[in-house]
């Protein structure tokens, strides 16, 4: 049976020029890689906890990759972990440490998980069943927040992207999604080798928070398999650790400012119709009920907080705007274009 929640038409493998033996079958558990980019001895036992947690699977990974970047004395640590452990060969940044996962790992599927967070048991095998069907080129998880700290009242759920977790507004049930997110999310390796790796200069490195490079990404292999489809799997679970300082105001003002340059550059890469599909969505629809919830709670339910999460909503999407508004002007230009 199809994952999607109505079944999908038979397409036949060649259609989405599939390798490994054809995507008629589930692909055997050593066809599937996993990839932990790390970067900071800080976040050292949350890499371990991460590694940890997949050598606990139900479903094993024919390879567990950690790719260091650019840290000599991290990587000298990680190689003691029981899994490869590499430098990037790439520039510094999140797109380069994935490029580098996947140019060294050789299963059909290759997922991802960020090294500060904790996979289910279930997590690759759920991760892993709805590749069954043909159409099936990649599929996300859910990601829960972990606290590091009180959660804070102020901030709203539809905001919880900023965090690296899955938002209020986003499916709950397994379905269709134009990307899954980074933090949690296995892909064909057939798109790769198709339409080529990450983006460099979209995705996080030093400086400001940026992202969606797994967006531009899944928007050009749906331009290369107009019939293929990227899934959200709910069951396939992630705890992503959120620390104090990511509940904080600054942060939340930059990563969205952030965001918003990001889209810019997807827009100037794939077009603006393709790169904003669900920001439309999202803006005009979710977040105006999120204002109004937020309202709601505070006149007659007494939470105080609700006031502040309408405004911290109001005030996201303005500065959101306003970082795609810089992004179009040209703040930065992509790079391997």
């Amino acid at each position: 049976m199809s994952p999607l929640n109505d079944p999908l038409p038979p397409v036949a493998a060649a259609g989405l020029g599939m390798a490994h033996g054809g995507p008629d079958k589930a692909p055997e558990e050593h066809d599937t890689a996993v990839v932990v980019c790390t970067y900071t001895e800080e976040r050292w036992d949350d890499l371990v906890e991460c590694v940890q947690s997949l050598h606990h699977q139900t479903r094993s990974a024919g390879e567990i990759v950690v790719v260091v970047d650019h840290n000599p004395g991290l990587l000298a640590r990680a190689q003691g972990l029981g899994v490869k452990a590499i430098a990037n060969r790439y520039p510094r940044g999140l797109s380069g440490g994935r490029n580098t996962g996947v140019e060294v790992t050789r299963g059909a599927l290759v997922a991802f998980l960020d090294d500060d967070a904790v996979a289910s048991p279930t997590w690759l095998e759920n991760m892993v069943a709805p590749f069954d069907d043909a159409r099936v080129l990649g599929v996300g998880g859910l990601i829960e927040p972990l606290w590091m700290t009180d959660q804070a009242a102020w901030f709203p759920e539809e905001f919880y992207w900023v965090l690296g977790c899955t938002h209020r507004g986003l499916l709950r049930v397994p379905g269709p999604v134009r990307n899954p997110f980074g933090a949690s999310m296995c892909m064909r390796r057939t798109i790769f080798e198709e339409v080529g790796l990450f983006r460099d200069g979209i995705g996080r490195a030093e400086g400001a928070p940026m992202g969606c490079e797994e967006t531009e990404l899944c928007i050009r292999a749906r331009q290369r398999w107009e019939d293929g489809v990227f899934l959200f799997q709910p069951d396939a679970r992630i705890q992503h650790r959120v620390p104090a300082a990511r509940v904080r105001w600054n942060y939340f003002v930059s990563r969205c400012y952030a965001e918003g340059v990001s889209k810019a550059l997807i827009s100037r890469s794939v077009g603006r119709g393709a790169a904003l599909s669900e920001e439309r969505a999202y803006s005009t629809r979710i977040l105006p009920l999120g204002v109004m919830r937020g309202l709601r709670d505070s006149l007659l339910g007494g939470d105080h907080a609700g006031l502040l999460r309408s405004g911290a909503i109001m005030a996201g999407l303005a500065v959101t705007t306003a970082g795609y508004l810089k992004g179009q002007c040209g703040y930065r230009n992509l790079v391997n274009y």
